[in-house]
C-alpha cells in the first residue's frame, strides 16, 4: 500500500468521523426531518399542481369494491406476516416465557400503531416493550425480540432486492442507472451474504452482545421462517397499494416495489407520522405519475386500508378486551391478556386522540359541503359558523398536542382530551353539519371513557409541553395538513382580501384563518416546550422533629445533610424512618438512602417511586450504598457507579508517616505560631455566627462561586445551628481564621465535615491544621471512623466489556482533569490510607441516567451556569 493510498484512507476516516459528529448534533436531528418534509411537500405540490380536489374525490368514489377487497386481502397477508415476526422471535429469545398469541398480538398491534402514527409518536417498539416487560421479560430479552424482528425484516428485504438485481426484470434498470453486469454482481453479492449468514446461524449457539446486553440469535430454521415472514410483509404491503394503482400506469411490479421501498425509507427519515407527505411525494415522483388524480386517489385509499383500518381494529380490540377484563373476574388464560393489554392502553389512547385531531384539522382544510351549509344557513348566523370552524381547527391541534400527556398517563390530559372532543363534536356539526366527523368524535369519546382507569397521574408537568421528537413530528404533520389545504384550494388565486372575507362560500378564507390559529398555538407550545421549563423555586422547609431525631441517632453522618432545609420528606407512619428528596419538576431525587429502620426504609423507597409515577416524573436515588441495592433492582432501576467514599479508621489514628507529613507539619506549625484549636458547641454558636458569616462571604467572593445545595451544605444560620463547630483561632488576636461544622454519627460511629471555610488572607496551612486537629480529636474522643466524603467517578472501570455509562464515567475521570480535579481529589484522600466503598446512583436506565445527573446538577449548582462558576 502506497503512502498516497494511506493518506486517502485516513482522510476518508476523518471525513466520516466529522460527518458522524455533525449528524449527532441536536439541531441537525431537528433540521433533517423538517428539511426532508419541506422538500417532499414542495415536490408533492409541484407534481400535483394540475390536479383538482374534485377529481380526486371522483376517482375515489369510482374505485371498485373488488379492488378494495383485494387491497384488504393483501393487508391481511402483511399483518399476519408482521405478527409472525414476534411469534418466531419470541421462540428464539424467550422460548416458553411468552404465550405465542400474545406475541402475535404484540407484533400486529405494534406495527398497526407505528404504521399509522409514525416513529416519533407512539412506536411499535414501545408497545412491544411494554407488553413483553409486563410478562416478566428483562430489558435484554425484550431488546432481543425487537432486534430479531428487525434482522428478519432486513433479511427479507435483502433477499427480494438480491433476486431483483440478479434477474434484473424489465423496468428495474430505470431505477438504478447502472449496467446489467454491475446490477447482477450487486444482486449476487447480496444473495451470497445472506446465504453466508444462514449457514453461520445454522450451526446454532450464536449470540449477539453489546454493552453488557445480549441475546441469542435464531438458528437456521427459525432464520428461514423469519425471512419468509419478512417477504410476506413486504410483498403484502406493496401489493395492497399496487392493486389500487390505475391499470394504465404502465409500471411493472419489480419497478414499483423498488420505488415503494425507497418511499418507505424517505418517510421514516421525515419523522412525519406514518411518513405522510414524504411517502406520497417519493412514489408519485418515482412512478412518473405527476398530474394524475387517480394515483393520488389510490394513495388515499391505501392510507385508509393499510394504515387507518388496522389501527382502528387494534384500538377497538384493545378497548373491548380492556372493558371485559374490568367487568369480569380475571383468572386463568385471561390473566396474561389483561397483563399484556394494561401497559399499552395509554399509547393507544394517545393515538386515538391524535387521529381525532387530524380528522378535525383535515376537515377544516377541505371545502365544506354546500348542501350542509345551506341547511345551517337557515338557523345559524354566519359568525357562529366562522367561529365554529376556527374552534374545530384549534381543538384539532390541541388534541394532537395533548396526546403526549395521554401517553404519559396524566389524568389532566384525559380530562382535557374529553372536553376537547366534546367541543370538537359540537364544532363538527355547527361548522358544516359534518355528521361523519361528529360520529367519529363520539366514538373517540367512548373509547377514551373506556380507558379511564389507565390515567392515574394526578399532577406533574404541563400537558402541553413536548419534547423534541414529538415537536418535530407535530410540525411535520401540520405541514402536511397545511399542504392538503393548499392542494384543495389550488384553483383559488391568493389575495390579501381573503383573510377578512366572510361569506357562506368562503372556504378558502376559513382555511387561511384556521391555519393561522393553528400556527399561533403551535408556536406558543413550541416556545414553552423549548424554553419554558418550570423548576420549582427553592423553599425553606421546616425540619420535622422526627427527622432531627433520626438524623442525630443515625450512625451514617451523610444523613445530616438532610437538615439543609432544601428537601422534602417522606416519613414512615410509625416515625422509624424517613427519606429526604427534592423535586426538580422533572424528577423526584432522593439524597442518599432512607434513614432509620431498614424495613420501613424499603417501604419508603417504594412510596417515593409510586409518588413519582403518579406525577409523571422520573425517580432516582443519588449517592447510595449497597444497603438497599436489592430494593432498587426490584423497582426496575439501573445501578450506576458514580464514585467512591473514603473513610479513615480512627482507632490508633496517628499523623506519623510520610503520606501524612503535610498535615503533621501544618498542625505543628499552627501550634508554634500560637494558633488555638477549639470546638464551639452548638448551644454556644449564636454569638460567633456573624464572624463565621464574614469569613464565609470573603471565601465565596475569592472563589467566584455561589452556595451549593442538596448534596452540600451552604452557610445558613438555621442549618449550622444543628452542629458543633471546629475553629482555628489566632492566639494573639483571638480572631477565627478557619472553621468547619462537624457531622457526628450516633454512638460515636463516625465523624465528618461539611462546610469548611477560611479567611482568604490567612496562612496557607490553616485548613490542613484544622483538618489534622479534628481527626486527632475524633480519635481521642473514641470515634470509630472519619469520613472524607466522596471522590466523583473514582473506581469506575473504563473497560471494553463495562457498561456504556461506566465507560463514560471512566473516560470523564481520566480526561476531565482540566474541568475538575478528579484524580487530585482522590490522591489527596488516599494519603490517609482510607477504606474505599462504592457510591451509586439508582435511576431509570437508558438515556434517563444522564438526565438525572443533569437534574442533580441543577439541585446542587443551579444548572450549567452554577457548575461553571
Amino acid at each position: 500500500m502506497t503512502d498516497q493510498q494511506t493518506d486517502k484512507e485516513l482522510w476518508a476516516v476523518r471525513w466520516a468521523e466529522r460527518v458522524t459528529k455533525v449528524l449527532e448534533k441536536p439541531w441537525i436531528k431537528i433540521a433533517i426531518p423538517i428539511l426532508v418534509t419541506l422538500i417532499a411537500l414542495t415536490v408533492l405540490h409541484e407534481l400535483s399542481s394540475h390536479v383538482k380536489w374534485s377529481d380526486v374525490k371522483t376517482d375515489v368514489a369510482n374505485t371498485s369494491w373488488k379492488l378494495m377487497f383485494f387491497a384488504l386481502c393483501w393487508t391481511v397477508v402483511s399483518f399476519v406476516s408482521l405478527s409472525m415476526y414476534d411469534v418466531l422471535a419470541v421462540q428464539s429469545v424467550a422460548d416458553g416465557e411468552v404465550p405465542l398469541p400474545v406475541a402475535g398480538m404484540a407484533g400486529a398491534s405494534g406495527y398497526a400503531v407505528s404504521n399509522c402514527l409514525g416513529f416519533s409518536y407512539i412506536t411499535g417498539t414501545a408497545i412491544r416493550y411494554r407488553i413483553y416487560a409486563s410478562l416478566g421479560l428483562d430489558l435484554s430479552r425484550v431488546a432481543g425480540v425487537i432486534a430479531t424482528s428487525w434482522i428478519a425484516f432486513w433479511s427479507g428485504l435483502v433477499l427480494l432486492l438480491g433476486i431483483l438485481l440478479t434477474l434484473h426484470p424489465d423496468g428495474i434498470s430505470k431505477v438504478l442507472p447502472i449496467s446489467d453486469t454491475v446490477e447482477t454482481t450487486i444482486g449476487l453479492c447480496l444473495l451470497a451474504g445472506l446465504v453466508t449468514l444462514f449457514l453461520w446461524l445454522a450451526k446454532g449457539g450464536r449470540r449477539l452482545a453489546y454493552g453488557g446486553v445480549g441475546f441469542n440469535l435464531p438458528g437456521g430454521k427459525l432464520s428461514g421462517l423469519l425471512t419468509i415472514a419478512a417477504i410476506g410483509d413486504l410483498f403484502g404491503a406493496s401489493m395492497a397499494l399496487y392493486v389500487l394503482m390505475p391499470d394504465d400506469l404502465g409500471v411493472g411490479y419489480p419497478y414499483f416495489f423498488t420505488i415503494y421501498i425507497g418511499a418507505i425509507a424517505i418517510g421514516i427519515l421525515s419523522h412525519a407520522p406514518g411518513g405522510i407527505g414524504a411517502f406520497e411525494a417519493t412514489l408519485i415522483a418515482g412512478l412518473g405519475a405527476s398530474g394524475r388524480s387517480d394515483v393520488i386517489a389510490a394513495l388515499l385509499l391505501y392510507r385508509l386500508v393499510y394504515t387507518f383500518l388496522p389501527f382502528a381494529i387494534a384500538t377497538l380490540s384493545i378497548a373491548v378486551a380492556s372493558a371485559l377484563t374490568h367487568r369480569h373476574h380475571i383468572s386463568g388464560a385471561a390473566t396474561w391478556v389483561y397483563r399484556a393489554i394494561r401497559p399499552i392502553v395509554p399509547m393507544v389512547a394517545a393515538g386515538v386522540a391524535a387521529v381525532a385531531g387530524v380528522i378535525l384539522l383535515v376537515s377544516g382544510a377541505l371545502p365544506s359541503s354546500s348542501q350542509s351549509l345551506g341547511v345551517l344557513r337557515d338557523f345559524l348566523p354566519l359568525s357562529f359558523v366562522e367561529a365554529s370552524h376556527l374552534a374545530g381547527s384549534a381543538v384539532g391541534v390541541l388534541l394532537i398536542l395533548v396526546s403526549r400527556g395521554l401517553f404519559r398517563k396524566l389524568y389532566r390530559a384525559w380530562i382535557a382530551a374529553m372536553l376537547l372532543m366534546v367541543i370538537g363534536f359540537v364544532a363538527s356539526l355547527t361548522k358544516g353539519l359534518d355528521t361523519h366527523e361528529a360520529i367519529s368524535m363520539l366514538a373517540t369519546i367512548a373509547l377514551l371513557a373506556t380507558f379511564r382507569g389507565a390515567f392515574y397521574r394526578v399532577s406533574g408537568a404541563s400537558i402541553f409541553r413536548l419534547n423534541i421528537p414529538w415537536l418535530v413530528s407535530v410540525v411535520a404533520l401540520l405541514a402536511v395538513i397545511f399542504w392538503v389545504g393548499l392542494f384543495a384550494y389550488s384553483h383559488v388565486e391568493y389575495q390579501n382580501s381573503l383573510w377578512w372575507e366572510f361569506a357562506w362560500n368562503g372556504d378558502a378564507s376559513r382555511f387561511l384563518r384556521s391555519s393561522l390559529v393553528v400556527a399561533v398555538i403551535l408556536g406558543v407550545v413550541a416556545v414553552n416546550s423549548l424554553f419554558g421549563r418550570e423548576i420549582p423555586p427553592p423553599v425553606r422547609t421546616e425540619i420535622p422533629p422526627v427527622v432531627e431525631r433520626l438524623v442525630m441517632e443515625s450512625e451514617d453522618t451523610e444523613s445530616q445533610i438532610s437538615l439543609t432545609g432544601d428537601k422534602q420528606f417522606l416519613i414512615a407512619p410509625d416515625d422509624t424512618a424517613f427519606i429526604a428528596y427534592a423535586d426538580t419538576g422533572n424528577a423526584l431525587i432522593s439524597k442518599g438512602e432512607p434513614v432509620g429502620d431498614e424495613t420501613a426504609g424499603q417501604q419508603l423507597i417504594w412510596q417515593l417511586r409510586e409518588m413519582a409515577d403518579r406525577e409523571g416524573k422520573l425517580c432516582a436515588f443519588y449517592s447510595v450504598s449497597t444497603k438497599y441495592l436489592p430494593t432498587f433492582l426490584d423497582l426496575g432501576l439501573s445501578i450506576l457507579k458514580i464514585g467512591e467514599v473514603a473513610r479513615v479508621p480512627l482507632k490508633d489514628f496517628s499523623l506519623d508517616g510520610k503520606p501524612r507529613k503535610r498535615f503533621r507539619q501544618a498542625k505543628n506549625r499552627a501550634e508554634r505560631e500560637g494558633y488555638v484549636f477549639e470546638i464551639i458547641l452548638k448551644q454556644d454558636l449564636s454569638p460567633v455566627l456573624p464572624e463565621l458569616r464574614k469569613i464565609s462571604d470573603a471565601w465565596l467572593e475569592r472563589k467566584a462561586g455561589e452556595e451549593k445545595g442538596f448534596a452540600l451544605g451552604g452557610f445558613d444560620d438555621d442549618y449550622l445551628s444543628y452542629f458543633d463547630h471546629a475553629v482555628l483561632r489566632n492566639g494573639d488576636t483571638g480572631q477565627i481564621m478557619a472553621f468547619a461544622n462537624l457531622f457526628q454519627g450516633g454512638n460515636k460511629s463516625e465523624l465528618s465535615l461539611d462546610l469548611m471555610r477560611y479567611e482568604p488572607d490567612s496562612p496557607s496551612f490553616v485548613m490542613d491544621a484544622l483538618f489534622a486537629e479534628m481527626m486527632a480529636r475524633g480519635s481521642e474522643q473514641g470515634f470509630q471512623w472519619f469520613s472524607l466524603g466522596a471522590a466523583p467517578f473514582s473506581g469506575i472501570e473504563n473497560r471494553q466489556l463495562a457498561s456504556f455509562w461506566n465507560r463514560v464515567g471512566g473516560f470523564v475521570y481520566e480526561h476531565g482533569e482540566q474541568f475538575y480535579h478528579f484524580e487530585g481529589l482522590r490522591s489527596f484522600k488516599q494519603k490517609f490510607e482510607p477504606d474505599w466503598s462504592p457510591n451509586y446512583l439508582a435511576s431509570p436506565g437508558g438515556l434517563a441516567a444522564p438526565r438525572i445527573l443533569y437534574e442533580v446538577n441543577i439541585l446542587i449548582s443551579g444548572g450549567l451556569r452554577g457548575l461553571t462558576k
